[in-house]
């Protein structure tokens, strides 16, 4: 199942983030200004995370949100 077939079977948030947060790892490149990058990092680090899992987790975040 894909995530837009999730999204039209109207299914719950917690079934999206499970969704989400599954599958295997894939490496990605951002190009985001200098002080974007810097804030992410200090915002991950005062979470007690990587700058990889909070990204992660904002992307899950927005992605279960009902509405989209």
């Amino acid at each position: 199942m894909r995530y837009a077939e999730l999204v039209e079977k109207n299914a719950t948030e917690r079934e999206i983030q499970e969704y989400l947060a599954d599958g295997e790892a894939t490496t990605i490149t951002l190009r985001i200004p200098g002080n974007l990058h810097e804030s992410a990092k200090e915002a991950a680090a005062l979470r007690g995370m990587s700058l990889s899992a909070f990204v992660r987790n904002c992307m899950i975040q927005e992605l279960s949100k009902k509405g989209h």
